[in-house]
Formats: C-alpha cells, sequence, structure tokens
C-alpha cells in the first residue's frame, strides 16, 4: 500500500475510497496535488475541522501539495449536508473577512516555505461568480438526474424529515462537483478529500470530470469523529472549540485536550498530532494523565507555538497547586469602577466568560463549583470587594479545570 495512504489508514483517517488500488497506484509513481474545502460560515474554524488539515499535513509530509479551497462562492449558498435548516446568508463583507481569517489560521498548521508542498489557496467564487446560468445548465447540468441527486444523504435525509430545503441548497452538490472540475483543469488536481458526510458529492465531481474530459480523478472521505461520550467533536459544555485565538485563548484550547476523556486519548494521539504512529505504540500504555498532557502540549504547539502550550501547562500546574496568583493563567480585566458599583458574583463571571448563563452560574454556585482564591463561594449575591484582590489580583476558579485572572484595571 502506498506510505501516504498506509499512514492515513494507520491514525484513523480513512472512511471511503473510489479507487484505493488505482489512487495508491498513483501516488507511489507521482506526487500529486489533492483538495479540502473549507466553508467560511464563521470567522474562525474548530476542532472539528481539525482532521480534514492534519490530512492537509499529511499529504505535505509525504511530498504531496495540497490545494485549500475556501468556499467564497458556496458559502453564499450553504451546504445542506447534515443541516437540519437552511443557513443563515451571509454578506459579501462578512464572507471576505471569514476568508482572510481562516486562511490565517490554516497557514499555521501548514508548511509554507517549501516550493514543492506548500499549500494553494484558491476561492470558487473566482469561478462561480461569472457563471452563465444557460450555459451551465446545459454543459454541466445535463450529467446530472434528479433521480440520482435525491438518492443522497445531503438530501434524501431533510426530506425523509420533511424539513424544507431550498432550491438554492440542493444546487451545492453540483456546484462542488463543478469546483473539482475546474480544479482538475486548472490545477491538474485529481484527488478530493472530505468528510463522510462530503461523499456523494465527492463522487459527482469525479464523475462529473470523467464525463467531461475523460480524465480519471478519485474522492476519499474520513470518518466523523465522535468523543468516546457520543458527542460531537469540536463541541464543548461552553461551546465551539474554535481555532482562533481571539475566540479561545490557548489556555483554554490547551485545557480542552487535557480534559479529554481516559478513552480517547489514544486515537486523539493519532488524529490530531504528528507523533510517529510506532512512537505511539511505545507510550500508549503510559500513565493517562502524561498522556493527557502529551496531547495537549503537541495540540497546543501545533496551533499557538511551544511556548504557548509549555505556559498553559504551567499555567495549570499553578491553579491545581492552588496558587492563586499563577503568572501563567489567563486573565481578563475588570475595571475597578465596576467594583465601586457593588460588582457581584455572577456579574463578575459573565465578565469573564467563564460562563454565559445566570441560571447556570447560580446552579452551580449552589453545588459549591464557583471559588474565589480557592475559597468557596456560597452566596449568589456575593459583592466583589476590593479586598478580595491581592496585588490587584484575584482568582476565579469554577469546578476543577476552569480558572481564571481577575485583573482589577
Amino acid at each position: 500500500m502506498n506510505k501516504f495512504l498506509k499512514e492515513f489508514k494507520d491514525r484513523g483517517f480513512f472512511y471511503q475510497c473510489t479507487n484505493e488500488e488505482e489512487l495508491s497506484s498513483l501516488m507511489d509513481k507521482e506526487k500529486i496535488k489533492a483538495y479540502i474545502g473549507f466553508d467560511c460560515t464563521a470567522e474562525s474554524l474548530h476542532v472539528g475541522s481539525l482532521l480534514q488539515i492534519m490530512c492537509l499535513r499529511l499529504l505535505q509530509k509525504n511530498g504531496h501539495r495540497p490545494i485549500v479551497l475556501l468556499g467564497g462562492g458556496t458559502t453564499r449558498i450553504g451546504d445542506p449536508s447534515g443541516k437540519d435548516k437552511t443557513r443563515k446568508i451571509l454578506n459579501e463583507e462578512e464572507i471576505e473577512k471569514n476568508i482572510k481569517n481562516i486562511k490565517n489560521i490554516l497557514k499555521k498548521f501548514l508548511d509554507n516555505d517549501n516550493p514543492e508542498t506548500k499549500p494553494i489557496f484558491v476561492n470558487n467564487y473566482t469561478w462561480l461568480k461569472n457563471l452563465n446560468y444557460i450555459s451551465f445548465l446545459r454543459d454541466i447540468g445535463k450529467h446530472f438526474t434528479i433521480n440520482r441527486m435525491l438518492t443522497f444523504d445531503s438530501v434524501k435525509l431533510r426530506l425523509d424529515r420533511e424539513q424544507s430545503l431550498s432550491y438554492m441548497e440542493f444546487n451545492y452538490m453540483i456546484l462542488q462537483a463543478y469546483d473539482f472540475l475546474e480544479l482538475s483543469k486548472k490545477e491538474n488536481c485529481v484527488l478530493q478529500i472530505g468528510g463522510s458526510d462530503q461523499w456523494g458529492n465527492i463522487v459527482n465531481g469525479v464523475e462529473l470530470i470523467k464525463r467531461y474530459s475523460n480524465k480519471q480523478s478519485y474522492g476519499l472521505t474520513t470518518p466523523l469523529i465522535t468523543l468516546a461520550t457520543g458527542a460531537k467533536m469540536g463541541k464543548s459544555e461552553n461551546g465551539a472549540i474554535w481555532l482562533d485565538e481571539k475566540f479561545l485563548s490557548a489556555y483554554d484550547y490547551w485545557q480542552f485536550w487535557r480534559n479529554t476523556d481516559d478513552r480517547d486519548v489514544v486515537k486523539f494521539l493519532k488524529n490530531f498530532t504528528d507523533i510517529e504512529i510506532e512512537d505511539i505504540k511505545k507510550v500508549e500504555n503510559n500513565n493517562i494523565n502524561d498522556l493527557k498532557i502529551l496531547l495537549a502540549n503537541k495540540t497546543t504547539s501545533m496551533l499557538h507555538g511551544n511556548e504557548a502550550a509549555k505556559n498553559s501547562e504551567q499555567a495549570a500546574k499553578e491553579a491545581f497547586s492552588g496558587n492563586s496568583l499563577g503568572s501563567s493563567l489567563p486573565s481578563v480585566k475588570v475595571n475597578s469602577q465596576n467594583i465601586d458599583n457593588k460588582l457581584d458574583i455572577i456579574d463578575l463571571i459573565i465578565l469573564s466568560k467563564l460562563e454565559k448563563s445566570k441560571s447556570e452560574i447560580r446552579r452551580l454556585i449552589k453545588g459549591n463549583a464557583v471559588k474565589i482564591n480557592d475559597k468557596v463561594v456560597s452566596d449568589e449575591k456575593l459583592i466583589i470587594e476590593n479586598e478580595f484582590f491581592n496585588e490587584n489580583y484575584l482568582k476565579l476558579s469554577i469546578g476543577k479545570k476552569r480558572h481564571i485572572k481577575i485583573e482589577l484595571d
């Protein structure tokens, strides 16, 4: 088996492939270009996109060149795959802002220096914006049958649930297939990689390229990654695990990985780090907490750098050792005028962004889960006093895993 595909399988990336033997043979003979598409519906990607990013890194590791398609055109429509309802339509300014930010995030993960493997960034709006509707129907639409399109999960599930599916969304799979055709023509791209929910769209692209230009291309999909608890990857009790530090600090990102369920740790070392498979096998029976720290450090280093990972590990040690003013803990500034205005514990927690819901905060206080400077807060009406601050800092904690420094400004 081809080296890339072998590691792809060993790391748990493999779900389906359109013609595995032929693709394996091709990748043995030559270096190829392969693409993965990313929606631009938000300003940041989250951990749910990380498996696809790891696929891009694996392509580079094996000397192949990844193409990153940023869906500036298709984002204007919205992919119905796995969705219960039509997505909110963004304006052009929002989409362009999202594209710019997502591109910067992806550059952090990828090698941008090697000319042989540096990523090619493309925006499908460049070719979709000028499509002539009549010509498109005549040249491309004729290769698709409604009968077949109705069988794909992205359409079938919505219709089976009697949920509305707009004609605009129904066209998404044709446009994605057209993207693959354009990249085949412009960049000699021969492989599309995507999540398992993209299988129908990817197969459409492979077939369109064959019918339109008689070229052979391939599709490869990854499984849906779920946590041992059954929850979807990328979410936590406090919302999405964003890859942009503007929305989630390096410390909180580190803590997300550090708090991985014991049952998921080895799998995630394979999925989300570059540690060689043989090296993971050597340590997989080590102390589980040591493995969790290894996972947290490797994943955080990849996104935020080695120093951020070290600082996060140190901050966690300080938080658990009871060092209430740990220098590495993430901090939030609070205006001293707020203290003068009788700021209470609930509003302080909301300002800290550790929790958003007042009712949830009250529940946590009743459960003795809230602490100031490692002392339990039992009064939900507690007023924050200047005396709580030591050298202008106090430590606010929720449970055993969430800690933050409140700095008096």
